[in-house]
């Protein structure tokens, strides 16, 4: 039997298990059809994981729910990146323990990333008794036979720390967009940078068969989604662990290749691994953004090296050049950490001094948040938060400028907008272009979901304006 048949043979028991939960709720339910209340916490990734989860609920009759008073199983899918995202799980888990008491038939459950952390489940184990089901990111496949186990046996079912290595395929998937669409290239990462905890909790790098891409990217162009996202911790980490090797360069190629009227983009690159190849697929294919995000992380070598990142300042600087000269239109964003543990000021001054000189459209910035289990938990740090605030503040600053400036040159310009919703203002809509801009500009409900070209009439810091251009 190969891997893949096993792999079959096991979601054939998961369907089972889906039938046999299905019959449980048709008498359980407080209402005439189960409902689920799911709240999805951090990454892009782990909203691919929720539409995986609703999928499989939505096979086993459940309907979906806003309101937790409401639901017969409340589930929260969890993030470990920061401890922001920790705290809030875990005072939004409490709450949960007055409406428990006034149903006591709903079923709580928790999954994600944070469960696979050893003093997570700990906590949870001793302070959240009500909890019914804990389960981590290498079970999700699982989730159906966990479910049926907890409801069968009325007893807390936790499971975690169960990493096979495998891809399943073939799960279920109720999307939450209409027009915009991930889609999971990988899983995992080897790279072990020293502040972060996601190979801890998401297991080592394992790629999808690129068949299996290229049918799900079908069916997605194919049903009318306008906005793909491929996702992976670190994209162009894909292929390594394939019998017949296929790099993310060539894989990106062979999407674009599918006919259809839709966009293409990544996330996330990792610098180490982008190449003058993946630049070039970009600059030539015919649905990809001319969107790179490609965290720098810092602009120190310093610290840097001390993150474990593996390239350098001037290695970064060398691509962002080159991708600049292929793709003069490129729309850069990134992610930096200010603060990491023995960061100086003068190292910090180097981080501002590549934004400057880069000029990304836009930052995601974070205050470093030490991570149980990582290197740069246990690093000395010296440095006070209200310093490192401060940094933060300084940084935020200097990147306002350069949005606004960046803005500012679009004035004029006539841009391919998709249409993504309304704005709430009486007859204005909200899109994004390619570059993953957002712009506002009167128009009809009825282009929602659309490519329309918009010309920009005003920039402000982070929206810009238009109206629809003559068609």
């Amino acid at each position: 039997m190969t891997d893949f048949e096993f792999l079959q043979d096991g979601l054939k028991d998961q369907q089972g298990y889906m039938q046999m939960v299905q019959s449980i709720m048709e008498v359980r339910a407080r209402g005439a059809q189960p409902l689920a209340y799911i709240r999805t916490y951090g990454c892009q990734q782990n909203v691919s994981d929720g539409e995986k989860i609703k999928g499989m609920l939505q096979q086993m009759g459940y309907s979906f729910t806003e309101r937790e008073e409401d639901a017969d199983l409340i589930l929260f899918n969890t993030c470990a990146v920061r401890e922001h995202a920790e705290d809030r799980v875990f005072g939004n888990v409490g709450a949960l323990k007055n409406i428990k008491r006034r149903h006591p038939s709903m079923l709580i459950a928790l999954c994600g990333c944070m469960m696979e952390q050893e003093h997570v489940a700990e906590r949870i184990r001793k302070s959240f008794p009500f909890v019914n089901l804990v389960f981590g990111t290498h079970s999700l496949h699982r989730f159906p036979k966990l479910l049926y186990e907890a409801l069968f046996t009325g007893k807390r079912v936790v499971e975690r720390g169960v990493d096979d290595h495998t891809i399943v395929e073939g799960l279920p998937v109720r999307r939450d967009g209409e027009f915009k669409a991930w889609l999971p290239i990988m899983y995992g990462c080897d790279n072990f940078c020293s502040y972060c905890v996601v190979p801890h909790v998401r297991g080592r790098e394992r790629s999808r068969q690129p068949q299996a891409v290229l049918r799900e990217a079908e069916e997605l162009i194919r049903s009318g989604y306008r906005d793909i996202t491929l996702l992976g911790q670190n994209v162009n980490s894909y292929g390594k662990n394939l019998e017949q090797p296929v790099n993310f360069s060539q894989l990106l190629g062979e999407i674009d290749r599918i006919p259809g009227n839709y966009w293409l983009r990544f996330m996330t690159s990792h610098p180490k691994d982008a190449t003058q190849e993946m630049i070039d697929t970009m600059a030539s294919g015919k649905h990809i953004c001319h969107h790179l995000h490609l965290p720098f992380q810092s602009g120190s070598n310093r610290v840097l090296k001390e993150m474990n990142r593996r390239y350098t300042r001037e290695k970064y600087q060398e691509m962002i050049l080159y991708a600049k000269s292929k793709m003069p239109d490129l729309s850069l964003t990134s992610d930096v950490i200010v603060g990491f543990p023995g960061e100086t000021y003068e190292d910090f001054q180097e981080t501002l001094s590549l934004i400057r000189e880069v000029e990304f459209t836009s930052l995601f910035t974070f205050i470093f948040s030490p991570r149980v289990g990582t290197p740069a938990a246990s690093m000395d740090d010296p440095v006070p938060y209200e310093e490192k605030s401060a940094w933060f503040r300084e940084l935020l600053n200097v990147q306002e400028e350069i949005a606004a400036k960046r803005c500012a040159s679009l004035v004029g310009q006539e841009l391919t907008v998709l249409v993504e919703e309304k704005t709430g203002k009486d007859g204005e809509l909200s899109g994004r272009t390619q570059g993953n801009m957002i712009v506002e500009f009167p128009g009809d409900p009825s282009d929602i979901g659309r490519f329309i070209k918009v010309k920009v009439t005003q920039a402000r810091n982070w929206i810009l304006k238009g109206e629809p251009a003559e068609q």
